[in-house]
């Protein structure tokens, strides 16, 4: 930063004329991009939110970048500094998911190994310094900070064990996205035309074919209901959503054969004798890498298809139970006794996770295309057939979902508060909710507390 910007910003930084922002469980106003730090982080911990696909084929426009809805707090954080209502909160909600969603569609940050969360940076700008007020060159240089200096790359998703690291990067990107745009509504002005930029990453990674030209046309819904979060997948638990296929699969199984649950846990173990799972690129390199076949951490082993697959047919074995809703994958199937669960391991080491190759490949992002098979001692050879869109897919027509939906937030928030019905309804109607509601959202007191 220039001498004078760096200095005004290390002396008004306790001079805001704005209000504060806040952290869950509190109401003590603190600066925004600590709190959309903080709440950004705890909504990522369980990695539990939803996920796009960038996949539009009406527009032609199918990179199938990932991204998930954990940008949420941006939007409450300039709604509590500027007085916003839960209406205006929930546009900046829609349009940070918007952005983020449509530029999944058309650029593919994973294929240069840098990871997701740049898009919802960037939307978190926009957004942000729209709510606050920030005309246009000031998002500009807001959004042209954050991509020339604070790209992270996926190298903190490499290595035989995940950390806190992957969990953070949303959170950290995020922080950064804010104070850019506190950093640009000061007068400091960062680089201009960043998607035509010729050695920012859309242009150095994407190549045009003209210069001074962006590699994509990004086209945002304005009106009507195609948005992007219209195409989300919900997460019916704590899993990899790249999962969702093989777990379904399971799950229409142990409904179809009951003979695979019934009897003493020890017997119906022993009769699987293999199990097979067959899916598509990207997801395979993603959840099947052989470091994730022996995870000793909870980031590791909710990317790790043999360990969610062997955790559910353990739970199911156990308790007798088939169902979605009595096998949802919570923290508790993370512990450090789960981790090292016998049967969980002795089942995983059973299970065969290949590529499918073309065949595969070519329905993804479509779906999540997935096969799973058991060899069973008594009932021989079971498939669950293709499972293209699982419950919880926005393409899937299963009643379930909405029911699953609301068991899964009672199911999670009960781990941190006593009155899981109160807080489902202070975060309902988001939309009929006043400024008052939405300053003291996150106001409402959690059970615990763990540094």
């Amino acid at each position: 930063m220039s001498q004078d910007a760096s200095r005004s910003e290390a002396t008004t930084m306790g001079e805001s004329k704005m209000r504060g922002a806040y952290c869950f469980g509190s109401n003590i106003p603190v600066r925004a991009e600590k709190a959309v730090l903080a709440n950004s982080s705890a909504v990522r911990e369980w990695d539990s939110n939803g996920t796009n696909f960038g996949y539009n084929p009406a527009r032609g426009h199918t990179q199938g970048e990932f991204g998930h809805n954990d940008f949420y707090p941006v939007a409450v954080a300039a709604a509590q500094q500027c007085g916003l209502d839960g209406r205006q909160t929930l546009l900046g909600m829609l349009l940070i998911d918007e952005i983020r969603g449509r530029l999944a569609e058309v650029f593919s940050l994973k294929t240069f190994k840098i990871d997701h969360v740049v898009h919802g940076a960037i939307a978190s700008a926009v957004v942000y310094g729209a709510m606050l007020g920030a005309n246009v060159d000031q998002i500009e240089s807001a959004v042209g900070l954050v991509v020339a200096h604070y790209i992270p790359f996926r190298a903190i998703r490499a290595g035989k064990q995940l950390s806190d690291s992957k969990g953070a990067s949303a959170a950290l990107s995020t922080e950064m996205a804010v104070q850019s745009v506190h950093r640009a509504m000061r007068g400091f002005i960062g680089p201009a035309d960043v998607f035509r930029n010729p050695e920012a990453i859309f242009c150095l990674f994407g190549k045009p074919t003209t210069a001074n030209t962006s590699p994509f046309e990004l086209v945002l819904t304005t009106a009507g209901d195609d948005f992007a979060v219209c195409g989300m997948h919900f997460k019916l638990g704590l899993y990899e959503h790249q999962s969702a296929g093989a777990i379904q699969g399971l799950i229409d199984l142990l409904r179809d054969y009951p003979q695979l649950t019934n009897g003493p846990a020890d017997e119906c173990a022993a009769a699987i004798r293999s199990l097979r799972i067959t899916i598509y690129e990207p997801a395979f390199s993603i959840i099947g890498d052989p470091a994730k076949r022996d995870p000793h951490t909870r980031q590791s082993a909710d990317h790790s298809m043999v360990f969610i697959i062997g955790t559910l047919l353990r739970k199911a074995i156990e308790t007798h139970q088939t169902s979605w809703q009595d096998l949802m994958l919570l923290p508790a199937d993370y512990d450090d006794a789960a981790l090292v669960h016998p049967l969980t391991r002795a089942l995983m080491e059973r299970i065969d996770f290949r590529h499918g190759g073309p065949e595969y490949d070519s329905k993804y992002p479509d779906g999540i295309p997935t096969t799973l098979e058991i060899e069973h001692a008594t009932l021989g050879h079971l498939s669950s057939g293709l499972v293209m869109y699982p419950t919880g897919h926005a393409r899937s027509t299963s009643a379930e979902f909405e029911p699953l939906l609301r068991h899964k937030f009672q199911a999670l928030a009960a781990q941190a508060v006593d009155d899981v019905d109160a807080l489902y309804q202070r975060f309902s109607y988001l939309g009929q909710q006043t400024t008052e509601q939405i300053a003291h959202i996150y106001d409402f007191a959690i059970k615990r507390y763990r540094m």
